[in-house]
């Protein structure tokens, strides 16, 4: 999946240091263009492109490539701890988390107001992960 960020050194500093990514490649392509990805400790398949915003129109995608929605849900291990540590670090989340039948949830904006909801699924019978 693709990000549209302000800048790389700051959408990395952020997934690194906050969210608790993994830097997986960072490429220089060109002068204005580098390859940037990032993933949850452990992904193997999944990993994030943070893709900085270089040309006219790509600005306007920044903090709302979903149209308002939630788009993305990472599911850490320790839902309850990142809730607690995370506005130190300066996420701003719109709500308490909530239990669902689902899971456990409290959806968060990032530093360009992206949407996340990170989600601690619960077994079936709600027994939790």
């Amino acid at each position: 999946m693709t990000l549209v960020v302000r800048d790389y050194d700051e959408a990395i500093a952020f997934h690194r240091d906050v969210l608790g990514f993994e830097l997986r490649e960072d490429t220089r392509i060109d002068d204005d263009t580098r390859w940037v990805a990032v993933s949850p400790p452990g992904a193997r398949e999944a990993a994030l492109l943070l893709a900085r915003a270089a040309t006219g129109g790509r600005e306007d995608r920044i903090g709302d490539p979903t149209g308002g929605r939630v788009g993305w849900f990472p599911t850490p291990d320790a839902c309850e701890r990142d809730h607690a540590r995370m506005p130190a670090a300066g996420v701003v989340f719109e709500e308490a988390s909530r239990r669902e039948p689902y899971g456990t949830v409290a959806v968060f904006r990032d530093l360009h107001g992206n949407r996340w909801d990170p989600l601690k699924l619960h077994r079936p019978g709600g027994t939790g992960r």
